[in-house]
């Protein structure tokens, strides 16, 4: 065995700029062609097989280092550090599951299935405002908004402040992303301290004392002392973060995969009941969080590698989604393809596997089922504009066109 300092390792430069789209795919694969593993300098390794991948995010001898990474990058102080620290994805053990569980209630299956008349509302609403000009920026116009009014909805915020919510989301998100940290810290910090007074004002409203939203289940256990005005803090700004950034990146990455595959598309739309199994396709080609960060407490070996205590890996989601042992044509976008009994990593695994996958997974079915009814022919009216894939790789940007069901069936 040799540790891991030992070898000579292909690297991965996750600042570079031009990362993105298909040649994000590319470098991607021509890593793990040539190993799996690969090094992330200066912060950690990059593990890029399934096996190793499903095994480090399982394993109890690796925790999330979200305030440990941030730090790392000289960040020890200020909101967003603050905010940060309390988090549900910096905690483990007792602590975590506590929190966990006081939150879980709307995002268990059978909350997300009851929600789907409200997603199917919003999305509609948001496409209709769009949908007679035949062409749209979809990012700003539906998959942003959509999922920030489902989350202030399940909250209990007024739908009024999706907007904010989202933006909010989308730079707090931030602190995952070492190349945001590196240049925009203080947008950052900015929204942090700005949601952290929104949240707190929530709070202090009274409230329904019979409702079910989240704002009204931590009150009630702030008000029995089970939890701290900053622990209920820091459990929303979990939701939040976890809820909504992430899932509009999806979206638009779902769209954007249907408009550059238009016979999917087309396969879709003449058999909705493809959806289930188109969104799962959507969620294992393009993982929307690409790079998910363990910190090794116990020396852990892996195929003979031994990881010393201290060190930071990252687990990456879109290779182990394309590794060929696992999946097959895995490079290959087919919402019909029979994928076999491996789970994509998409969503995570062990104990932090994402706490909003079923709300996830339901928003995104609704919204794809709507357009798959609406949307005839789609495709790309400019290049998408990226994000850095270093954190939630979103779209910044996706201008498309499309024909309406009613117009195709017309013409």
């Amino acid at each position: 065995m040799k540790t891991v300092t030992e070898l000579d390792l292909p690297v991965l430069d996750y600042t570079d700029p031009t990362l993105v789209g298909a040649r994000f795919h590319e470098v991607m694969k021509g890593l793990r062609e040539q190993s799996w593993l690969a090094a992330a300098e200066p912060l950690g390794y990059v593990l890029l097989d399934h096996e190793p991948v499903d095994v480090l995010l399982r394993t109890r001898r690796a925790r999330m280092p979200a305030l440990e990474i941030l730090e790392l990058q000289g960040v020890t102080d200020g909101p967003m550090h603050d905010q940060l620290s309390g988090n549900l994805i910096n905690l483990g053990g007792d602590e975590h599951r506590r929190l966990r569980g006081l939150v879980q209630a709307p995002f268990l299956p059978k909350a997300a299935e009851r929600l789907r008349p409200a997603m199917r509302r919003h999305v509609a609403a948001l496409f209709d405002a769009v949908a007679i000009d035949g062409a749209c920026e979809f990012v700003s116009t539906v998959a942003k908004p959509y999922p920030a009014r489902m989350i202030a909805e399940i909250v209990g915020a007024p739908v009024s402040d999706a907007e904010r919510l989202g933006e909010w989301a989308y730079w707090i998100q931030g602190v995952f992303d070492p190349i945001k940290v590196a240049g925009r810290l203080d947008r950052i910090d900015q929204a942090a301290a700005e949601f952290e007074r929104y949240v707190r004002d929530l709070l202090a409203r009274p409230g329904d004392a019979d409702g079910d939203d989240l704002l009204a289940t931590l009150r009630a256990a702030r008000n029995a002392g089970e939890l701290s005005e900053d622990a209920c803090v820091h459990l929303v700004s979990s939701v939040l973060v976890g809820g909504v950034d992430t899932t509009q990146a999806q979206l638009a990455h779902a769209v954007k995969l249907f408009a550059e595959h238009p016979s999917q598309w087309a396969t879709l739309t003449a058999d909705p009941t493809l959806v289930p199994a188109a969104v799962a396709e959507v969620l294992r080609f393009e993982p929307i969080a690409p790079f998910t960060a363990r910190l090794v407490t116990d020396d852990l070996t892996l195929r003979d590698v031994v990881f010393p205590a201290g060190t930071v890996l990252f687990a990456c989601a879109l290779t182990a989604n394309h590794d060929p042992a696992v999946f097959t044509d895995p490079d290959v976008f087919d919402i019909t393809a029979e994928r076999g009994e491996a789970t994509p990593l998409s969503f995570g695994a062990g104990p932090h596997f994402c706490l909003g996958a079923a709300l996830a997974r339901a928003e995104l079915e609704e919204a794809i089922g709507f357009l798959a009814e609406r949307v005839a022919r789609l495709e790309l009216a400019g290049a998408p504009s990226y994000d850095t894939p270093a954190g939630v790789y979103g779209l910044l940007e996706l201008p498309i066109r499309f024909e309406l069901a009613g117009v195709a069936a017309r013409s």
